[in-house]
């Protein structure tokens, strides 16, 4: 028997097309190899089973080879192997009309074509130079056959000499490709791609493979070390997980798997694309993000599906009702899971929390059922270390923390060190504080008030505690014009430079602190959510903004202010009188005389600029001023550099 011809296709530029266009995947070749031979062996083993096949398996282990002098790699199996006629129907015709065609229609995905078209075997050609394939059909009788071709279009088919039933594939290896032809690479390859194939396969004289990992069993079959132990496989060098979840379900589609929640060292430390996803026991990728909910992609593990459609663009499978209905499915699965531990084992899941928390608020903030769900099992934890159903939280707080506009306010803070004064004040007033260190947690807290009724969520330092939770309308103090504008300058004198600082005096009470800095909850929430994304980077991109709270009820303000006024009465009184006529005068100028009015304007300018810069001037020499203010800023962790330098210098000195 010796035959030649030409592959049917209906264009000769197959080959220069599996080159160029699947050349982004080139590695892939081992896999779909390998998984042929698998293949192959799985109906050798069905035939046995069903009896048609009489005769002895015999070992059906998949073998390797790697010649680095003839540099060439050779996969053999002991599968059902081929007689001529089905290496000239499965290899010699590739089952597309028109490459042209081809090529335009799938344009978008060519990088990961092979396997969906039927090109599995053709991914050799990617590396290879020259393939031959040597085969011996099981079927009694059969001659063994050998398949030759050197990348074009021509091929070679004769008797072979092979005497074991089976087929064995050697590559020849281009020199573009000698990559593969070292032992380091291939063992590599065989780990990614073949780790968990259901045939043994051996490289180099041992088995590189788990043929039954534990997503092909049943759970009742399995221990918690079982699940332990594998992951440990998969992920060497991370701490053990939080809990697992086993998926197993067979309708309305196929899907097995196994779960685990990573342990977060750190908020930000968050890996992604650690789902291994395979199909059959054929690793695919570990790029899931298309086929479970993004907030899943934080989770590690595997899931095996063969109804997830590998082979095509990402925008069908966003569109896929399979993939719809898987995703739907492992979210489900794990809102089962954290219910079924928040229930059973209360102690457990608090344990846990600081762990499972950014992943639960990534659930709730991007998947509307996961957030539903999650509501019955979210966790809200307070600085004093306890943890709070949602609903238990609001029967706790609600008593106190309810205003006058009957809103309920829960009261957070994001660092105990650096808010430490407020929530103190905030305790001392018989209030609860919240912890929200989460990077999330400015959006989350977005998600709180539109989910809680009548809730309003303020951080502790966003204001003074009596306007924060607001039991009655507060007095103000009765400053003018002039007393405000003085107040501000003298204040913002003491304060560096860089920031945004508004001025205001407050009644704060004799024992309140003499001055007190907070932020603005709106602007500091939305230039959180501004840093962890959300499309408001114009807040970010704001200078920070503080609000400068000044006590003109506390003894050391008083002293200033008294000081201020003796320093600068005669020329205040003088401004003031000065300012006055300018005033009057200005008032009888008809609207018309433009001139006139611009040259009294300027005069009450010129009163202004002199009299901030005479409170300036005060300012300067006033050493409790700055002590106070420098406390205030300190207390903020404000005071840096050169500041903070001066005010340990004042401070000895005052000493």
């Amino acid at each position: 028997m010796a035959q030649t011809g030409k592959i049917g296709v209906t264009t000769e530029n197959i080959f220069p097309v599996i080159k160029k266009f699947l050349y982004s995947d080139h590695e892939i070749f081992l896999r779909e190899l390998v998984a042929n031979a698998v293949d192959a062996t799985q109906k050798m083993k069905a035939l046995a089973g069903c009896g048609e096949f009489k005769g002895e398996l015999g070992d059906l282990t998949i073998q390797v080879a790697l010649d680095t002098e003839a540099k060439t790699l050779t996969i053999t199996d002991h599968g059902i192997g081929m007689t001529a006629e089905e290496v000239d129907k499965y290899i010699n015709q590739i089952a597309f009309s028109s490459a042209g065609e081809f090529l335009e229609k799938y344009k978008d995905q060519l990088g990961n074509i092979i396997g969906h078209f039927g090109l599995g075997f053709y991914s050799s050609f990617m590396v290879s130079k020259k393939v031959v394939i040597n085969t011996l059909s099981w079927k009694e009788g059969a001659s063994a056959v050998r398949w030759e071709c050197d990348g074009t279009p021509e091929y070679t088919l004769t008797e072979g000499e092979r005497t074991e039933r089976g087929t064995a594939i050697t590559l020849y290896l281009d020199d573009d490709a000698t990559e593969f032809g070292e032992e380091s690479r291939i063992r590599t390859l065989l780990n990614k791609y073949c780790k968990f194939m259901p045939i043994p396969i051996a490289f180099a004289d041992k088995t590189i493979n788990t043929t039954d990992p534990i997503w092909t069993k049943k759970p009742a079959d399995l221990k918690e070390e079982d699940y332990l132990n594998f992951y440990r496989e998969l992920y060497p060098m991370q701490d053990d997980p939080l809990f697992y979840i086993h998926l197993n379900v067979d309708y309305p589609f196929n899907l097995t798997g196994v779960l685990y929640f990573p342990k977060i060292k750190e908020q930000m430390d968050i890996q992604r694309n650690k789902i291994q996803l395979f199909c059959n026991q054929v690793f695919v990728t570990d790029s899931v993000e298309n086929i479970v909910p993004e907030f899943l992609t934080l989770l590690h593990g595997v899931i095996d599906s063969p109804d997830i459609p590998l082979n095509v663009s990402r925008s069908y499978l966003q569109s896929d009702s399979n993939v719809k209905k898987i995703s739907t499915y492992i979210t489900k699965k794990v809102a089962d899971r954290l219910e079924e531990i928040f229930k059973n084992d209360r102690t457990n899941f608090e344990s846990k929390w600081d762990n499972l928390k950014l992943f639960i608020e990534f659930g709730m903030l991007s998947d509307q059922k996961f957030c539903e769900r999650a509501e019955k099992f979210a966790l809200f934890k307070n600085t004093d270390g306890k943890f709070f159903a949602y609903e238990d939280y609001r029967k706790a707080i609600e008593a106190e923390q309810t205003d006058k506009d009957k809103k309920v306010v829960y009261l957070y803070a994001t660092n105990l060190e650096e808010q430490y004064a407020y929530i103190e004040t905030a305790k001392n007033k018989g209030y609860d504080v919240l912890l929200f260190d989460c990077p999330l947690d400015a959006h989350f807290v977005q998600l709180l008030e539109t989910k809680i009724p009548d809730a309003v969520f303020a951080r502790v330092d966003a204001d003074a505690i009596d306007k924060l939770i607001r039991k009655e309308e507060l007095s103000h103090p009765e400053l003018s014009e002039e007393e405000q504008n003085d107040l501000s300058a003298i204040f913002e004198c003491a304060l560096p430079t860089g920031n945004h600082y508004f001025v205001t005096a407050e009644n704060l009470g004799a024992e309140g602190q003499p001055i007190l800095i907070t932020q603005s909850e709106f602007m500091r929430r939305y230039r959180e959510m501004s840093a962890v994304g959300g499309g408001m980077n114009f807040y970010g991109e704001m200078p920070a903004s503080y609000n400068i709270m000044v006590n003109v009820e506390n003894p050391l303000i008083q002293r200033i202010l008294a000081a201020k006024t003796t320093a600068t009465a005669e020329k205040a009184a003088a401004w003031s009188a000065e300012r006055a006529a300018i005033q009057q005068s200005l008032d009888a100028v008809a609207e018309d005389q433009k001139e006139e009015r611009e040259r009294l304007q300027n005069e009450l300018d010129r009163i202004r600029n002199e009299r901030k810069a005479e409170m300036v001037h005060f300012a300067e020499s006033n050493d409790l001023l700055h002590q106070l203010t420098d406390l205030a800023l300190l207390a903020n962790n404000l005071l840096k550099g050169k500041s903070l330098n001066e005010f340990i210098k004042r401070s000895i000195s005052l000493l």
